[in-house]
């Protein structure tokens, strides 16, 4: 696919990319901490966009060829104390990027599909930006609150590890850390976990970006009150054995967000496997569907 930049406002360019009919709904898809639009994989896609959709994805700020901040990210130390850096943005700014990105090419209002960070930075553009959602999908994804949705105990020293800066180093850890905090329930997914680091070392691997992103959350806090504004009809969805973001970080989400529902997924982890996609795909579309459904009633 193309990719092309827009310019969302406040110094932020995004690159993007589409699928589909432009003149189908639009459904934004939101990637989450440190990771590109490339692991919204094209083949998932093109099946979305094969459901009655137009498809856009897009590289965050600090993030694959969208613009890299220029401030010293957080120290480890810094972000393990919950202590924010002078110039650090928040999951806010993040999601007025998106709605920028909405307004400048026209989309709005759109379905909105957020991954881990992702379905946060969805959850604040729904909250701050009601006019611009249609429908919300949360997958894999919190709330903020401290004691919800937290790694295992087991993940944290692959977290806490020096990232690499080469690209053999970057493959191999990728790789390491998704065996880890990916599904057990669906067929192995290195292959594509190993194409996808391959490719995003290339496009525009950041250490200090993912660091700047990582800041970002933390600086936001618990967003529980939030999340209780949302009106945009929701889906929460959740891997049964996440151990990056743990089930309870859905459950408290669609607890938190009014008339949410939750879809867990057996097998499924920190992880959009293949063999998860039948199940997505049915899910994320059919919610959209019946949203803009009961939207063209109330109009009526």
């Amino acid at each position: 696919m193309e990719e092309r930049f827009c310019d969302a406002g406040r110094g932020i360019s995004l690159c993007y990319d589409d699928f589909g009919d432009p003149s189908d709904p639009t459904m934004l898809l939101v990637m989450g901490l440190a990771t590109q639009m490339i692991a919204w994989h094209e083949d998932l896609c093109e099946q979305l966009a094969d459901r009655g959709f137009h498809v856009v994805r897009f590289d965050n700020r600090d993030i694959g060829r969208s613009t890299h901040m220029g401030f010293r990210p957080p120290s480890m130390v810094q972000l393990l104390r919950r202590k924010v850096v002078p110039q650090q943005y928040t999951l806010s700014d993040m999601a007025e990027d998106a709605a920028g990105l909405l307004r400048e090419l026209d989309l709005a209002p759109a379905h909105v599909v957020g991954a881990s960070m992702g379905g946060m930075i969805g959850q604040m553009l729904a909250a701050e930006h009601p006019e611009l959602v249609r429908s919300l999908v949360s997958i894999m994804s919190t709330t903020g609150n401290r004691w919800k949705g937290q790694p295992a105990p087991s993940v944290y020293r692959y977290l806490l590890k020096p990232p690499p800066v080469d690209r053999a180093g970057f493959v191999r850890r990728a790789t390491e850390v998704f065996g880890v905090v990916g599904s057990t329930g669906f067929e192995n997914n290195s292959e594509h976990i190993r194409e996808y680091a391959e490719r995003s070392f290339d496009r525009g691997h950041s250490v200090a970006g993912g660091a700047r992103q990582l800041g970002a959350i933390v600086a936001s806090g618990d967003r529980t009150d939030s999340l209780r504004q949302i009106e945009a009809p929701t889906l929460v969805i959740h891997g049964t054995v996440d151990r990056l973001v743990r089930p309870s970080g859905g459950r408290a989400t669609a607890e938190a967000i009014p008339g949410a529902r939750l879809l867990m997924i057996e097998g499924m982890g920190h992880d959009l496997p293949r063999g998860a996609w039948p199940q997505l795909v049915d899910a994320i579309a059919e919610h959209a569907h019946a949203a803009d459904s009961a939207r063209a009633g109330v109009a009526a």
